[in-house]
C-alpha cells in the first residue's frame, strides 16, 4: 500500500497515494485542495438521497459556497481530507471522500465518509479510513470517533472489520463508535489481507480475461500484434477477440476494428501493440471503453531514457486513474493454460506445456528463453507473466493471485530488481507456508552499501539484504535459471523431504560418489542404514552393476525407500548401451511406486539422449530428471531446507511496551533537537537509547583527567578506560584503551596517559570514558545498518577484533522475530563457541538472540536512527545475559 510503509509521512497537504480494490480496479488518493470545489459539488449531486441522509443525518439540497469554502480550504492539522478519485475523459472525479476534523481536546478526531452509490461495497471506505488513521497517529491523534446511523450498515462494517479496536454505544438510533489509531496486529493484519485480496483481484482481469483486445493487430506474423493474434487463436482461448487496425476490415479470419471505440462493447484486457509515441492515446481510448487491465508490449519507454521514462510515468498515471492495471511496458506478455481459459497473449513462438508451476519475468528477452526451456524439459506452466519495465504489474501482485490459485503449487520468479521490499515480504510470507518460492535475482555483485559494524571493509552488499529477506520469507534462492528449473521441477512433482538422509541406487560407482559429496557439502547426509533381517548389512549407495535393468532398478528403490532411515531417493544411471534407457526408465517409476508417498524419488541419466517419457509412467506421475549427480543434490538440498522453514513456528517480533516506546521517543526527539540528523551520539546518549529498549549497557561516565578518580569510585572497580575521540572507531589500535584499572589513582593516571597519547597523534580528545570492566564471556557484536530501499539490515556475528577479520556474520531485514533472531545465532560458524566448544565457558544463546529482537523493536520506534554499532558485547553464562561494552549509533541523514 502505497504511503502506508512508514510512520515518517509526507505532509498531509501533500498527501498521495495508489491504491487496488478488493474488486481489481484501483483508484487513486489524494489529498483535497482548494481547487476541488466544482468536484466536490458534483460529487455531492452524485450521492443519492438515502446516502446524503447517511452522510449528514437529514436531507440536503446542495453545498452552498461558504460549506464548499469551508470543505476545501483545510489547514491539514485540526481539519484533514481525502478525496479517492477516477480519471476518464470528463476529467478527474471524487468517487469518494473522507475527512476528520480535530476536537477540541486536541487528542480526539470526528471522522466523516461518504461514497457515490455506484462505488459503494468496493472497499473505498475501508482505504479511506487506513489512510486517515495513519494521518491522525502521526498527527498525534489518538482517538477516532463517528456518528452513525443505526441502518447504515456499511458504514458500521467499516468500522467492524478494519481491525482497530472499536468500542460502540447506541442512543435514539445513533451508533456512537470510537476506535484509537495506535495499530493493533488485528489492524495490521487486516489491512495486508484486504491488500492481497485486492491484488489478486486485479490480476485476474489480465490472466482470466472474458475478452481481449489486440490493438495493432496485424496479418503479418512478423509483427507483434501480428505474433500475438496468431498465439491468441492457437492456443484455443476461450473468450472474445478484437483486433484493432485502422488499415484493415478482416484479420485472421475475423472482424477487425479501425479504433477501439468502434468495438462497441466493453472489454476486459487490452494487448497494445503500435509505436511507443500513440501508446498513450490508444491507452485513453481503452480507459473510456471500460477495459479493466491492459499489456504494453510496445519498447520505447523508460528503458530508453529520459523521455521514455517520462512517457512510461504518463501512461502509468492514466491507467492507474483509470482503474486499470497495467503489465509492461516493454514485455513478452502473459499465458495462461488453464483449460477454461488457455490465453496465450505473448509474441514467443513458442509455448510451455500446461503444468503446476506459476512463473514471473521481470525481463521480457529472458522470457522466450524461459518458456523454450521449459517446454525442451516438460516442466509445465499454469501461468506464465513478463513484467517488463514493471510500470504497475509487479511480482508482488502475481504472489498475490499464486496464493489462492488452485492451479498452481509452486512459484518461480526471475528478479533483478524485487520492488517494494516489506511488500515482498509480507506476501512471501503467507505464500511461502503453503506454497514454496524459488527465484533468481541477477545482480548478485551490486555495489557495496555502508561498512558493518564499522569496519574498513564492506560487510554488506545490497544482495545481501536480498538473501537475508529471502531467508526470512522461506523463499528458495538459486544462481542460475537452470537450478531455478532443477528446484521447480522437483517441487512441482514430489514431495518435500522429511529429513536429510539420502539414499543412493546406482548403475555406476563413480556418480554415486559425486552425488554423495554433493549432499554431504549442501547439509544433506548419505543414509546409514542398518541390517536386514537375516543380518546382512544393507548398502547406501546401492551398486547394482553396469549391466542393471528396470526390475534391478526398481526393487532396489522400492527396498530404499521403504527404510525407515532414508528420507529421500536418487536413482542414477548411465547408460552403456543407449537402448537401455527407456526400460530403466520404467522400472524407476515403477520403483517410485511402491515408495511411500511421503518421500521424493529424483533420477540422475547421465546421457545426451534427454529425459525419457518412460519416467512418468508410474502411480507418482512426474519423476523429475537431471543430467547430473550435483543437479540433484543441490534441487534436494533446497527443498530440504524449505521443509525446515516451512516447519518452523512463524515467530513473534518483539515490541517496546508503551513506557518504552514514549521513553525512546523522548530520547530521540531530544537528540534531534540537540545533535540534528547525521550525528553520531555520546556514549551516554547511546546507552540511555539501549536501555529504553531492554539491553543491558556496562555502567560509563564520561570524565577527564581532573574528574576521572570521582567517576571511577561511583562506577566502582574494576574499569576500562577508553579515549573519546571524533571519527576514533578501533580505539584499540592506537593505544586508546587501558583495562584493568582497580583504584582511582589508576584511573586519573589512566586518564592523562590517553590525553598524551590521543595528542601525540593529532587526534582531539574530547574526553575519557571510564566504564565497569566485564570479565569473561564470550564477544560477540550485533547492529544495524540502513539501506535507502530495504530498510534497516540487522546483523550479528563474532566480535571484537576478530569481526573484520574472519567475516562471521549473519544478516536479517527489519522486522526481525524471535526465531529469526535464533537463527542468525545459530548460523554463525561461532555459535559454536557458545554450546561451549571443546570444554570451554557456554553462553546466553537465548539472551543475544533476544537483543537482536530489542535492536529491531528499538529501530521500529525510532526511525532516526541510521545506524547501531555494538561491538563487544559479552555474551556471558547462560542465565547472566548479555552486556554491550562498546556501543556507537548514528542518526539517519534523514528518517526512513
Amino acid at each position: 500500500m502505497a504511503g502506508l510503509d512508514s510512520e515518517t509521512l509526507a505532509p498531509a497537504a501533500d498527501y498521495a497515494a495508489d491504491e487496488v480494490l478488493r474488486d481489481g480496479g484501483s483508484i487513486h488518493i489524494r489529498a483535497i485542495r482548494p481547487d476541488d470545489r466544482e468536484r466536490l459539488r458534483e460529487h455531492f449531486h452524485g450521492l443519492s438521497e438515502k446516502s446524503i441522509y447517511f452522510r449528514f443525518f437529514g436531507l440536503k439540497r446542495s453545498l452552498n459556497d461558504a460549506e464548499l469554502t469551508r470543505l476545501t480550504n483545510l489547514d491539514f492539522v485540526d481539519h484533514v481530507a481525502l478525496a479517492a478519485t477516477l480519471r476518464d475523459d470528463r476529467g478527474e472525479r471524487f468517487i469518494g471522500v473522507a475527512r476528520y476534523i480535530r476536537c477540541p481536546d486536541r487528542s480526539r478526531a470526528e471522522v466523516a465518509f461518504a461514497v457515490l452509490d455506484e462505488h459503494q461495497g468496493r472497499g473505498i471506505g475501508t482505504l479511506l479510513l487506513e489512510h486517515l488513521s495513519r494521518i491522525a497517529r502521526a498527527g498525534g491523534i489518538v482517538e477516532l470517533q463517528a456518528d452513525v446511523l443505526g441502518d447504515n450498515n456499511r458504514m458500521l462494517g467499516v468500522f467492524a472489520n478494519s481491525g482497530y479496536k472499536v468500542t460502540r454505544s447506541a442512543e435514539a438510533g445513533v451508533i456512537h463508535v470510537a476506535f484509537p489509531t495506535a495499530e493493533t496486529q488485528q489492524s495490521v493484519e487486516a489491512i495486508a489481507a484486504r491488500e492481497r485480496v485486492a491484488l489478486a483481484h486485479s490480476v485476474e482481469w489480465i490472466l482470466k480475461p472474458r475478452s481481449v483486445a489486440v490493438i495493432g493487430a496485424s496479418r503479418n506474423s512478423g509483427k507483434l500484434g501480428g505474433a500475438i493474434l496468431r498465439n491468441l487463436l492457437q492456443s484455443g482461448y476461450k473468450g472474445k477477440i478484437f483486433p484493432v487496425n485502422k488499415a484493415a476490415e478482416q484479420v485472421s479470419g475475423l472482424r477487425c476494428y479501425p479504433s477501439v471505440a468502434a468495438i462497441g462493447e466493453q472489454f476486459d484486457l487490452a494487448i497494445v501493440a503500435v509505436p511507443a509515441g500513440v501508446v498513450e492515446t490508444e491507452l485513453a481510448a481503452c480507459a473510456k471503453a471500460g477495459a479493466r487491465a491492459a499489456i504494453v508490449v510496445t519498447a520505447g519507454f523508460g528503458e530508453s531514457g529520459p523521455e521514455g521514462a517520462a512517457r512510461e510515468r504518463r501512461i502509468f498515471e492514466l491507467a492507474r486513474r483509470s482503474g486499470m492495471r497495467l503489465v509492461g511496458p516493454n514485455c513478452l506478455g502473459v499465458i495462461n493454460t488453464d483449460a477454461g481459459v488457455r490465453l496465450n497473449a505473448t509474441f514467443a513462438p513458442v509455448e510451455p506445456p500446461p503444468g503446476r508451476v506459476g512463473m514471473f519475468s521481470q525481463s521480457g528477452a529472458l522470457g522466450v528463453a524461459i518458456l523454450d526451456h521449459a517446454r525442451q524439459r516438460r516442466l509445465g506452466l499454469s501461468t506464465f507473466i513478463s513484467a517488463g519495465n514493471r510500470a504497475d504489474v509487479s511480482n508482488n501482485d502475481l504472489m498475490a493471485y499464486w496464493a489462492d490459485d488452485a492451479n498452481t503449487s509452486v512459484v518461480a520468479l526471475y528478479l533483478e530488481t524485487v520492488g517494494n521490499p516489506r511488500t515482498f515480504s509480507r506476501l512471501a510470507r503467507e505464500v511461502a507456508r503453503r506454497k514454496p518460492i524459488v527465484a533468481v535475482k541477477s545482480g548478485r555483485h551490486g555495489a557495496a552499501v555502508r561498512a558493518i559494524a564499522g569496519q574498513s571493509s564492506a560487510f554488506a552488499t545490497v544482495d545481501l539484504a536480498v538473501d537475508a529477506l529471502f531467508e526470512q520469507t522461506g523463499v528458495i534462492r538459486t544462481e542460475t535459471l537452470e537450478q531455478m528449473f532443477d528446484v521447480a521441477a522437483l517441487l512441482a512433482a514430489q514431495p518435500l523431504p522429511g529429513g536429510p538422509r539420502v539414499g543412493i541406487v546406482t548403475n555406476a560407482h563413480g556418480p554415486a560418489v559425486l552425488l554423495a559429496d554433493a549432499c554431504e557439502s549442501r547439509g544433506l547426509e548419505l543414509a546409514a542404514r542398518g541390517t536386514s533381517a537375516d543380518g546382512r548389512q544393507l548398502d547406501n549407495p546401492v551398486d547394482l552393476g553396469v549391466n542393471a535393468g528396470g526390475g534391478d532398478f526398481a526393487a532396489a528403490i522400492a527396498e530404499l525407500g521403504g527404510d525407515s532411515a532414508v528420507d529421500a531417493v536418487v536413482a542414477i544411471y548411465v547408460p552403456p548401451i543407449a537402448s537401455f534407457a527407456r526400460e530403466v526408465a520404467a522400472g524407476i517409476a515403477r520403483g517410485a511406486s511402491d515408495t511411500p508417498t511421503h518421500k521424493p524419488v529424483l533420477s540422475v541419466f547421465v546421457s545426451t539422449a534427454g529425459r525419457p517419457l518412460e519416467l512418468d509412467g508410474g502411480s507418482r506421475g512426474v519423476i523429475p530428471c537431471y543430467d547430473f549427480p550435483e543437479n540433484a543434490a543441490a534441487a534436494l538440498a533446497s527443498a530440504f531446507r524449505y521443509g525446515r522453514w516451512r516447519a518452523r513456528a512463524p515467530g513473534e517480533i518483539h515490541r517496546l511496551s508503551d513506557f518504552a516506546r514514549d521513553a525512546t521517543r523522548a530520547i530521540i526527539e531530544r537528540l534531534m533537537r540537540e545533535s540534528g540528523a547525521g550525528a553520531w551520539l555520546k556514549p551516554a546518549d547511546a546507552a540511555a537509547l539501549l536501555r529504553t529498549a531492554g539491553i543491558e549497557v556496562a555502567p560509563a561516565e564520561q570524565a577527564d583527567v581532573a574528574t576521572a578518580r570521582l567517576a571511577a569510585d561511583r562506577i566502582g572497580y574494576p574499569l576500562v578506560a577508553k579515549a573519546v575521540a571524533p571519527g576514533l572507531i578501533h580505539k584499540s589500535d592506537v593505544g586508546g584503551v587501558i583495562m584493568n584499572l582497580r583504584s582511582g589513582d589508576e584511573a586519573e593516571n589512566a586518564a592523562r596517559r590517553l590525553a598524551e597519547r590521543m595528542e601525540s597523534i593529532g587526534a582531539r580528545l574530547d574526553g575519557v570514558l571510564l566504564q565497569r570492566q566485564i570479565d569473561g564471556g564470550h564477544e560477540m557484536m550485533a547492529g544495524v545498518a540502513s539501506d535507502a530501499t530495504f530498510g534497516p539490515l540487522l546483523f550479528a556475528g563474532l566480535g571484537g577484533i576478530a569481526a573484520e577479520i574472519l567475516k562471521d556474520v549473519s544478516f536479517r531485514l527489519h522486522p526481525v522475530t524471535d526465531s529469526d533472531a535464533r537463527e542468525m545465532v545459530g548460523e554463525l560458524r561461532s555459535s559454536r563457541m557458545l554450546d561451549g566448544y571443546r570444554g570451554g565457558p557456554r553462553g546466553d544463546r537465548e539472551a543475544f538472540a533476544a537483543l537482536i529482537a530489542k535492536l529491531s523493536a528499538l529501530v521500529e520506534h525510532a526511525p532516526e536512527i541510521g545506524e547501531i554499532h555494538l561491538n563487544p558485547i559479552k555474551v556471558l553464562e547462560p542465565g547472566r545475559g548479555v552486556v554491550v561494552v562498546d556501543a556507537r549509533i548514528r542518526l539517519a541523514a534523514a528518517p526512513r
